[in-house]
């Protein structure tokens, strides 16, 4: 296929054909697309460009469906062009070949470069005969593609006076006149078009005309732009004034600034998105100054920019390395080939110039650099600066772009090929790709340190090489010979940094490297002592330290470990690893407290943020063996690890600090609580190993309690360890220790069946929750009383705590809570009728629960796809659901659950008319259900036996039971909520078809009154 964009967008076969693109937004779509070139566009942008400010509700839904119709419409044709779904957006497969813009670039460049006039002339003919209209015409209302549509057109303008600078080199004076009048008329200020014309029209012999073009030019600049003609016009029309002869010789041609740029020995990785980015900044941008870490990749990405933007600048593009000490002055001079006048020689000779200059490696020369990029640039309005340096000029006007390290795909990428380069045969399997996303993302992702890395590889390969990068500067100590010095290898690399600072800065660099993760401002001024903000501001801008909006200050890995070599070398770690770890020790123990609070979302960030840095703190206290000091921060984190989820790590940390000694009341509660979290990992554990209770702190002691209940251990040891737990909350007067432990007490009191006990304990648990803003433990108390109202049939409410439930679980970052909520709200929709919302709820609660690891609610879950399943008839779909999800509960011995397992599996048997194998299945949930002591649960029991019965034409007893049955509900107060009767209804229908009113009455009310325990099959 052939596209164009140079006129209206148009889609042609190799035959010529032309390929109907339908929709607006479809055109748009393929017409952004093309201006990227067969670059990736990420979906957010192109979101952006479609929609504006008015996107859609499901935007990445909508751009899929106009990506689906581009597909199809360039999908039918013999020579389709292939829509790719390419991170972090589309691309289209396209050959520069293949777009009419790539070949206007390709021929306008070649011309740029040819001396002969006459085949420049051809070669710029050919190229603007690309033209068939105004660029990407009928995308007005699209401002992204109006940016683009006006950078061709400023392409062309330049192609359309090179082309008339060469006719008159030519000759061709007379023809070029008629054809310069419609290109003056419309852009009557540009200069160097309106010099053709004038030059044009004094060769043909009307030098009045040629004076009067240039009087009224000179009237419109004063006019409209405030300033005189340029000196090139200026001399211009002196030499028409002078008749000067040599106007009337074929001049030479116009000498351009040499194009230096190298050849680029690899390909350019991972860097899509940024090339164009940065173009478009140079485009609207008289100085873009790329900064960056060193080994980030500034001047190769500039090197790229420059590259593929030579042929938007008439005098071409030249790279300035500025190396050493001498003067930048004489640096860019020597490189431009200008005589040595100082900046007046240096400013004259570029004044009407009209290049990119791509000023590399500033950082060591920043002052003098800025101080000569912002003399050049007053002096030359046609003259562009690209910089790179580690950190900005600091100029009026500069547009400053950060270059980023790798994406995680790009850095494995880019090990990949030069690891290959190195050691050939080499390639990323399933075996080794661990070991390669180590590298690159302990590197930092930085192209150059992971270049020097891949160079190891043929000697170590890349599992060794990812165990010895503790020792980075040692492993990495030999680069291309190639590179400059500072570049060979990554201690000089940051070498070259370190050397730059004041002093105060490498001081306040070394002791930032005591940090893991970051640190807070507060943080900094308080460990690394001494004035620390200026410092920090100069370290930022250098790009040797990170920051966020926070703010929040961070060292890369690479940087972290050089910084901690100099630490040492200053003799400065101990103090201030000792200063560390009482900073926060005592943040983690203000947090204790807060966690329990209404503050409790925000201390969960804070310390989300702050995780490596008490990791660290901890690990520090253990190394030394201050027990009491472990065992502190230890037990101040527990509950900040559960709430987080992270039980293994609270599991082994306080696994390992119960053993250095210290506090014999700490230790008592760090066994505790490290028993229970044992049981949340599903580890093996010994009761004997544990102390006496009564030695611990009431909260260990619920929490062990609370534990038991949710790992599925013994419910009744569950009751006991939390009933006593709450007699020392009440004695203590612990409100958010009665709220917890009553939350839990609810819990038991639903799995017990009893209703009365289950709103007793939830509503208080509820009322002191919500006075102490602890949003956990509304989420803990939302659950109990949302089954209590299912089980009353109050559905409204039971959805709108599920809901509320839900908006916490999700606030707060607790995906497992949230599983669970979404599960509720499909029993809800299962209890109303609404089959097909009820498995979507239950599909995505179960989605969730395996993302995270959280096997009881995916158990869960299914459990209530196999209810969806058995009320629509699928009954095949409805006992593979049942069967997995029972084999579960048995493998787990968690005592209550099977009894409506068995009873779901009960009922399917009858309702297959296979009497024998229901009464089996119900025999066993009744035997489940009275071990529990649930009334509900044994209820259940007896309605499917009463069925079972009336299969096996025992009406009778059928009867009997479906009274023991609504007796064992209403002793609870719980009857069976219309929206649930479906299998009761059936099987009393069942039993009144064969017997008379009279009768049923009578056995089903000798049922009712019949104790439960003698009620039987």
């Amino acid at each position: 296929m052939y596209f164009e964009v140079l006129g209206p967008l148009t889609v042609r076969t190799r035959t010529g054909s032309t390929v109907e693109v339908p929709e607006p937004k479809v055109r748009a779509l393929l017409a952004v697309l093309l201006v990227h070139e067969g670059r990736a566009v990420s979906t957010d942008q192109l979101v952006d460009v479609l929609w504006g400010e008015r996107p859609p509700g499901n935007p990445a839904g909508a751009l899929q469906t106009k990506v689906s119709r581009l597909r199809r419409a360039l999908s039918r044709t013999d020579d389709a062009t292939e829509v790719e779904a390419k991170p972090p957006g589309y691309r289209l497969r396209i050959r520069p070949e293949d777009l009419d813009s790539q070949r206007f670039a390709d021929l306008t460049a070649t011309a740029y470069r040819t001396e002969d006039p006459h085949s420049r002339a051809d070669l710029l003919r050919e190229a603007l005969a690309l033209w068939t209209g105004d660029a990407l015409a009928g995308f007005d209302d699209v401002e992204f593609l109006r940016t683009a549509a006006a950078r061709f057109e400023e392409q062309r303008l330049t192609a359309v006076e090179a082309l008339a600078e060469t006719r008159l080199q030519l000759g061709e004076h007379h023809a070029l006149i008629g054809d310069l009048d419609e290109p003056a008329a419309r852009h009557p200020l540009r200069e160097r078009l309106r010099a053709a014309q004038i030059k044009a029209l004094y060769l043909a012999g009307r030098q009045s005309e040629a004076l009067t073009v240039y009087t009224g030019l000179r009237a419109e600049l004063a006019e409209q732009l405030g300033v005189d003609p340029g000196p090139e016009l200026t001399a211009l029309h002196q030499s028409i004034l002078e008749h000067d002869a040599s106007l009337g010789a074929v001049p030479p041609a116009r000498e351009r600034i040499p194009n230096e740029l190298e050849a680029p020995l690899t390909d350019l990785v991972g860097r899509e998105d940024a090339v164009p980015a940065v173009r478009e900044l140079l485009a609207g941008n008289r100085l873009v100054t790329l900064t960056g870490p060193g080994g980030v990749g500034k001047t190769r990405l500039a090197d790229e920019v420059a590259r593929q933007a030579v042929g938007d600048f008439p005098d071409g593009v030249r790279k300035v390395g500025l190396a050493g000490s001498a003067e930048v002055t004489e640096q860019l001079s020597a490189a431009l080939g200008i005589r040595e006048e100082g900046a007046l020689g240096l400013v004259a000779a570029l004044r009407s110039r009209r290049f990119l200059l791509l000023l590399d490696n500033c950082e060591h020369v920043i002052d003098e650099a800025a101080e000569v990029v912002r003399g050049i640039l007053s002096a030359a309005p046609g003259l562009r600066v690209l910089a790179t340096s580690r950190e900005p000029l600091g100029l009026a006007g500069e547009a400053v772009w950060t270059v980023p390290p790798l994406r995680q795909a790009d850095a494995e990428q880019l090990f990949a090929l030069r690891a290959a380069a190195s050691a050939p045969g080499f390639a990323v399997t399933e075996h080794n790709a661990e070991a390669v996303a180590t590298i690159c993302r302990r590197l930092d992702r930085i192209p150059l340190a992971l270049e020097l890395a891949a160079t190891r590889v043929r000697a170590l390969g890349v599992r060794e090489l990812s165990a010895r990068l503790d020792d980075r500067f040692r492993l990495l100590a030999g680069g291309h010979r190639g590179a400059p010095p500072r570049q060979r290898t990554l201690r000089a690399v940051i070498d070259w940094s370190w050397e730059l600072l004041a002093d105060d800065e490498r001081r306040l660099l070394r002791r930032l490297s005591a940090f893991t993760g970051g640190c807070t401002l507060d943080a900094a001024e308080t460990v690394c002592g001494e004035d620390v903000l200026d410092p920090m501001i100069r370290l930022v801008d250098r790009s040797m330290v990170t920051a966020t909006e926070e703010p929040r200050y961070r060292l890369p890995e690479t940087v972290s470990a050089y910084a901690r070599e100099r630490l040492a070398e200053a003799g400065e770690s101990d103090a201030l690893h000792d200063d560390h770890r009482t900073y926060y020790a005592e943040l983690i123990g203000r947090a204790a407290a807060e966690l329990r609070g209404p503050d409790q979302h925000r201390w969960l960030a804070l310390l989300d943020r702050e995780s490596g840095n008490l990791r660290v703190a901890l690990e520090r206290a253990a190394q030394l063996a201050d027990g009491t000091a472990a065992l502190r921060l230890a037990l101040d984190s527990t509950w900040y690890w559960f709430l987080r989820g992270r039980l293994s790590e609270a599991r082994r940390s306080l696994g390992e600090v119960r053993h250095l000694g210290g506090d014999t009341a700490l230790r008592s509660q760090a066994a505790l609580w490290h028993a229970a979290f044992a049981m949340l990992v599903g580890e093996e554990h010994s009761d004997s190993a544990l102390p006496d209770a009564a030695t611990g702190c009431a909260r260990a002691e619920w929490f062990l309690g609370y534990a038991a209940l949710n790992a599925g251990e013994d419910l009744a040891r569950s009751e006991v360890l939390v009933d006593r737990a709450l007699e020392r909350f009440r004695a203590a007067d612990d409100r958010w220790g009665i709220a917890a432990a009553q939350s839990t007490r609810a819990t038991q009191a639903l799995l017990r069946g009893n209703l009365v006990a289950l709103r007793r304990n939830a509503e208080e648990a509820q009322e002191i929750f919500a006075e102490l803003g602890d949003r956990w433990g509304q989420l803990q108390t939302a659950y109990p009383l949302a089954a209590l109202a299912s089980i009353t049939g109050d559905y409204a409410r039971a959805e709108h705590l599920h809901r509320t439930g839900l908006e916490l679980a999700e606030e707060l970052g607790f995906r497992a809570a949230a599983a669970d909520r979404i599960t509720g709200l499909g029993r809800v929709a299962l209890q109303t009728g609404d089959f097909r919302q009820a498995a979507a709820l239950h599909r995505e609660a179960m989605t969730r629960a395996a993302e995270h690891g959280y096997a009881a609610g995916e158990i869960h879950a299914e459990i209530g796809l196999a209810l969806g399943a058995r009320r629509e008839g699928d009954w095949a779909l409805a006992e593979k659901h049942l069967r997995r999800t029972l084999d579960w509960h048995r493998e787990v011995e968690f005592g209550p659950g099977p009894a409506l397992l068995l009873a779901e599996l009960g009922f399917l048997g009858e309702q297959r008319g296979d009497a024998r194998t229901a009464l089996a299945l119900h025999g066993q949930s009744l035997t489940v259900a009275r071990e529990s002591g649930d009334p509900r649960a044994i209820a259940l029991a007896h309605e499917g036996l009463a069925g079972a019965y009336a299969l096996l034409e025992q009406p009778e007893r059928a009867a009997r039971l479906l009274g023991a049955a609504a007796r064992a509900r209403e002793s609870v107060g719980a009857p069976l909520p219309e929206a649930e009767r479906g299998d009761v209804d059936r099987i009393t229908a069942r039993i009144r078809a064969v017997l008379s009113d009279a009768a049923f009455a009578a056995e089903f009310a000798a049922g009712a009154e019949e104790p439960t325990s003698s009620t039987d099959f």
